[in-house]
């Protein structure tokens, strides 16, 4: 088997850094025809601590977290293989000592909040959290790497190197430094500092000794932020400063927390920047509130029936109501068969109405009039006229001339029973309406 090839399967191509614990290679898939990361532990480095690395890392599935093909064994160093990212580091990024853009700077700590939330939520925790540790693909996303173990770079010793133990010390928690376990706090002090950086171009505290940075991050204030960058975006200053807070109980918890202290929600796997430079997602499905997808009240004719039914079915009933109207106009006016009893009161013109309202009051109401009285309460329109020696009976006006009370008007029952007449009138006598009396 050739030197540089690990597993039968990966070829060794270049040497990208080693330290104590680890070597980082460019290497080739062999099988898959791709390029890969492969890191191979150090002779004589903490096995255990290694494959706890490899299982936290497997365990997470990320767009900001760099994601893990393979772990096995080579001649006794175990090694695992990863995605080769080629953008670089954001220390690469912050070596000039300067600020970064605003825009580039929202981006990045939106992406690298979103992922550390994505592995606070699955109970893992970076530990050592830093620029170094922070690489970007070719596309520009950056990603979390090297969890759970610090990664040595070949190199210098200057305070922001990659790697060096002053550039860990830079970045430490307070609890971190005072020997407590680290936790996702722990995390969001790190992701503080590094912002803090990308703000200003400088760390909040700097010293040529370890021992004195890890103690003035210990013990000490930072200087403000906005007093170093009075222009820098409020949003962004406010959570720097909320995640470099002394007490952990004080800081945002985790990385869900630090993306809603960045007005970003959580899940969220792309982002870009919009025209007032605010945050915007271009991935996440949208969902309307309850408000804008309820039912609005229908105003008109009952749904399920086409207009132009609906207008016919109207306008029939309309007609229906119409001749129903017409018809009982018709038998209240058409003429009575025969005479007026004798004794009656005859009705003035002013009774003719259709009206249901309408009744005729008899001048000198008489026993024999009840028959009259009755027929005028049931709105009738017959104008009886009496003389000394004859009847004579008008018929009403004709159908065509006959005034018609609107269909919707209701007709209303007698509101007394008539009685029967005490005398018998006389046989019917059919007077045709062109005919005139004697």
């Amino acid at each position: 088997m050739p030197p540089n090839l690990i597993a039968g399967r990966y070829r060794l191509d270049k040497l990208l850094g080693h330290g104590g614990m680890s070597e980082v290679w460019a290497a080739t898939d062999t099988e898959l025809e791709r390029r890969v990361a492969l890191k191979l532990l150090a002779p004589h480095a903490d096995t255990a601590r290694f494959e706890r690395e490899a299982r936290a890392v497997a365990s997470l599935g990320h767009p900001n977290i760099t994601q893990l093909y393979d772990y096995g064994e080579e001649d006794g160093r175990p090694f695992i293989v990863l995605e080769l990212l080629s953008g670089g580091t954001l220390e690469d990024r912050l070596r000039s000592g300067g600020p970064l853009p605003d825009e580039d700077t929202r981006r990045i700590a939106a992406e690298l909040a979103a992922g550390l939330a994505h592995a606070h939520a699955r109970g893992v925790v970076h530990r050592d959290l830093k620029p170094a540790n922070v690489l970007f693909d070719q596309e520009g996303r950056a990603k979390l790497a090297d969890f759970g173990l610090a990664r040595m770079a070949a190199g210098g010793g200057t305070l922001t190197e990659a790697g060096t133990v002053l550039g860990t010390a830079a970045y430490i928690s307070p609890e971190q430094a005072a020997g407590a376990p680290a936790s996702a706090a722990s995390d969001v002090y790190s992701f503080g500092v590094m912002l803090y950086r990308m703000l200003t171009g400088r760390l909040p505290f700097e010293s040529n000794n370890a021992l004195e940075l890890v103690a003035l991050h210990r013990d000490s204030k930072p200087p403000p932020l906005n007093e170093l960058r009075p222009d820098a975006p409020v949003l962004l200053e406010a959570t720097a400063t909320a995640a470099l807070a002394k007490d952990p109980a004080d800081r945002p918890p985790d990385g869900a927390a630090l993306l809603a202290a960045l007005g970003v929600p959580t899940g969220l796997s792309s982002f870009t920047t919009s025209t007032d430079g605010a945050l915007a997602d271009t991935a996440a499905t949208r969902v309307l509130p309850v408000a804008a997808t309820r039912a609005q009240p229908t105003v008109g004719p009952p749904a399920g029936l086409p207009r132009r039914n609906r207008a016919a079915l109207v306008l029939a009933a309309l007609g229906v109501l119409f001749l129903a109207g017409t018809a009982v106009a018709y038998e209240l006016t058409r003429p009575a068969s025969g005479s007026t009893p004798s004794g009656t009161t005859p009705l003035t013109p002013a009774t003719l109405t259709t009206s249901s309202t309408t009744r005729s009051t008899p001048s000198t109401p008489t026993a024999s009039t009840t028959a009259t009285t009755q027929s005028t309460e049931q709105t009738t329109t017959r104008q009886q006229t009496t003389s000394p020696t004859t009847t004579q009976v008008t018929t009403a006006p004709t159908l065509p001339t006959t005034t018609v009370a609107p269909p919707t008007t209701t007709i209303a029952p007698p509101t007394t029973t008539a009685a029967p007449p005490t005398t018998t009138a006389p046989p019917a006598t059919t007077v045709p309406p062109t005919t005139a009396g004697p």
